[in-house]
Parts: structure tokens; sequence; C-alpha cells
């Protein structure tokens, strides 16, 4: 099995989704082997994507869920049909949004708030008892808006972004975590060319699988691999295949690594009866309690190697 080419030393050249103080940015940062490499946003996911495909980054990080507004389809698209990347690992990463603004602007002075529309929408009860009849203005970014709002002159103008783009556009912080939903995540994918990190003991595999033929009991011979090997599904998406109205593949995320023989086992007949799967990668977990799970299921290992050691010893 082939190692992870963003561990140990770290990847030289990491592009992101940018600009400069974009969430993606804020979780490239939160990992000290890619903060410590040349950083390199790029406007687009895809773009992020295929600089990675073509060799012009070594590693790329693109957001690919969001606990409210669901999963990012131009990055799994994107991954499922147009790039051989291989996932390495997954980062999650919290939605705090705050209200900035250039010095000196007070609160009441505040007329218009700029960012993106889902930002704008997943803050609403906060503008509507604080800042009553604000107007809307839509960015391409959250960090767009930051430098929008740094830019303008105009003393009535804020915006909706993270603490990293009021310290990359020099604004000041009028209202802290505005947000609704204060369980907010946004989980990124950290994808190499190639190369796939060992097992940890906590870990996803993910796969796009096309169907066979459109019929029914399809989708349930599909499901019906991973229940009889009791596999737990974390994500089932249907996403169309972009070749005729009504065709659909499937990405599947789940848990285990394809060093595990019973998920080597269920991707293997997944590919010898359907029309074709293709590996995405696996992967550390991320979360709070990976650690804790990784320590559980290291020391379940060890005591059943003890375990049979003794059996074993007692052969004649």
């Amino acid at each position: 099995m082939q190692q992870d080419r963003t561990s140990p030393a770290g990847p030289r050249t990491v592009a992101y989704l940018g600009p400069r103080g974009t969430f993606t940015e804020q979780a490239v940062l939160s990992q000290p082997d890619l903060a410590d490499a040349d950083l390199v946003p790029y406007p687009s996911m895809a773009e992020v994507l295929f600089a990675v495909h073509e060799g012009a980054a070594e590693v790329g990080v693109v957001p690919i869920e969001n606990a409210i507004e669901g999963t990012v389809n131009a990055t799994i698209d994107t991954l499922a049909f147009d790039v051989d990347l291989a996932i390495q690992r997954e980062l999650v990463e919290p939605v705090s949004l705050h209200l900035l603004a250039r010095p000196g602007t007070a609160l009441a002075a505040v007329r218009r708030v700029c960012s993106i529309p889902v930002a704008t929408a997943q803050c609403r009860d906060w503008l509507r008892t604080n800042l009553p009849g604000v107007t809307a203005v839509a960015a391409n970014s959250t960090a767009e808006a930051a430098g929008i709002c740094a830019d303008s002159e105009a003393g009535d103008l804020a915006a909706i972004a993270n603490l990293r783009a009021a310290e990359v556009y020099g604004l000041e912080v009028l209202a802290r975590e505005i947000e609704s939903h204060e369980e907010n995540r946004t989980r990124f994918v950290v994808v190499a060319r190639d190369g796939v990190p060992r097992p940890t003991g906590h870990d996803k595999t993910s796969i796009v699988v096309f169907q066979q033929a459109d019929r029914p009991g399809s989708l349930l011979s599909i499901l019906q691999e991973f229940a009889a090997r009791s596999i737990n599904l974390t994500l089932l998406l249907s996403r169309p295949t972009k070749t005729s109205l009504g065709e659909y593949c499937f990405l599947l995320e789940l848990d285990g690594h394809v060093a595990d023989e019973v998920v080597a086992d269920c991707l293997r007949s997944l590919k010898a009866t359907q029309a074709d799967v293709r590996f995405l990668g696996s992967y550390p977990a991320a979360g709070t309690a990976a650690p804790d799970r990784r320590d559980e299921v290291s020391d379940a290992r060890r005591r059943a190697d003890e375990w049979v050691r003794a059996l074993r010893d007692q052969v004649r």
C-alpha cells in the first residue's frame, strides 16, 4: 500500500479554494504540515482539483460537505468524472460567521451587508434582530465580501465572513458568531494525484459506483453488498452521469479502509458486478472523537494479538 503523500514532511505546494481569507484557507492553516507549504489560491473547486491533476500543485484542499447546505456537487462531480485523484484525509472546520467592517464603523451606521447568499441566510435571525431592514449585497465568497468591504469608502457597508478574512483585509469585528446554527461545520478533503494513507483503525473509504443497468432493484443490489458484510455507509448520494437523462451513479462513503479484507472483498464484488467502480480514496476519518476511536481500535487489536499468541503457544 502506498504512503500518504501529505505526510510526514508535508507537501511543497497546496492549492486551495481562494481568495485569501476563505474558510478553505482557514482549514488549511489549521494543519501544520499544510500551512508550511506554498499556498496557492484558485477561484473554483474545479480549478483546485485540476491544478493537482495536472501537477501544478502537489495537493489540493476543497470543501465537500456542509452540515446545513449538504454536499458540494462541484467538488463531487469533478472528482467523479473529470480528474484522477486520491483523497488523503478529511478536515472538519466549524463555520463561525462574524460581522466585519472598516475600522471606526459603528454598528448603528450599517445599512448594507455583503456576503455570499448562503452565509447571509445563515445569519438572518441575527440580522433581523440587530439590523432590521438591512440590504443584502451578494458576493462570490465570504472572503471576496471582506475585500469589497475593505475597498469601499462607504461608511454603511459591512461584511459577513470569518476571522481569517478580518485579519487578511484589516477589518474590525462588529459582532461575533452571528450565525443561526451554532453546530454548522464544513468538511474538506485533501487530495493528491496518488497514494493511499496507511489504515489507522478509524478510516473512511469513498467510491463512485456506476450501475450495470437502470432496472428495479439495481440500487438495492449495491447496498446489499455492504449490508451483507455489516459495513456502515456514512454517505449515499446519487449524481447524474452526464451521459443521458435519467442515468445516475452513486457516491458512497463507508467506514473502513481498502486494506481491511472485508472492505476489499466488498469493492471486489462491486467491481465484478457493476458497470464500473471509481476508487476515490481510503483515508483517516476526522472528528473530535477520532483519536480516541483509533486508540480503542489499537488497544483492541493489541489484546486480540495477545489472545491469539497465547492460544498458539499452546500448540504442541
